[in-house]
């Protein structure tokens, strides 16, 4: 299915490991080259940033970014894609938060909440302890983890600091700079 307008897309990139396509910078790079061919758009990319990994001790530290495309691609098909360029990258789902050599994931689809309020709140509020354990058995937009994550809004507030989070109703810099400065210090320039 093809939505009548192009709707603004963010994308969240992630590798924390070498492959055949170099470092994970490289990765990133690579991936976003990738995005931009098979769905047919330009992106606005972040720069890329060093963080560490998630959670913190699970491996070595990530290589980050996000970008901005407007696609009339509905959102399912947009993730579809993205998981074949992550298997395309030696991406290998065997352990939940686990070392990869690519993370793709959709952060929102503009004002789009899948599959309603009430599970993306309840993603949203899983502690981390169950997080940890289970993922969703389908699409949940906007991304539920969102707000959480420095390594995720740092990037983000490069390419869109103005989306609002329509569950939370909060805009990217908000969510940002509500959390503890300490965790958006540890997101800095990759080399």
């Amino acid at each position: 299915m093809y939505y009548s307008m192009r709707t603004l897309t963010l994308v969240a990139l992630g590798s924390n490991a070498t492959s055949s396509f170099g470092t994970p910078k490289e990765i990133i790079d690579h991936a976003i080259a990738t995005i931009e061919s098979r769905l047919g758009t330009t992106c606005e990319k972040s720069p890329i940033y060093r963080t560490p990994c998630f959670p913190k001790g699970a491996g070595p530290d990530y290589a980050n970014a996000v970008i901005r495309f407007e696609t009339n691609l509905e959102p399912s098909k947009i993730l579809h894609q993205l998981h074949e360029i992550e298997t395309e990258f030696g991406r290998v789902r065997t352990k939940r938060w686990g070392e990869r050599t690519l993370d793709l994931d959709l952060l929102c689809h503009g004002d789009t909440i899948l599959p309603d309020d009430t599970e993306v709140l309840h993603w949203m509020n899983l502690p981390i302890s169950e997080q940890t354990q289970i993922a969703p058995n389908q699409l949940i937009l906007p991304h539920p983890r969102i707000q959480d994550r420095a390594f995720v809004l740092v990037p983000m507030a490069m390419v869109a600091p103005n989306w609002r989070h329509p569950v939370l109703h909060k805009t990217v810099i908000d969510m940002r700079d509500a959390l503890p400065q300490t965790e958006i210090e540890e997101v800095v320039l990759y080399d």
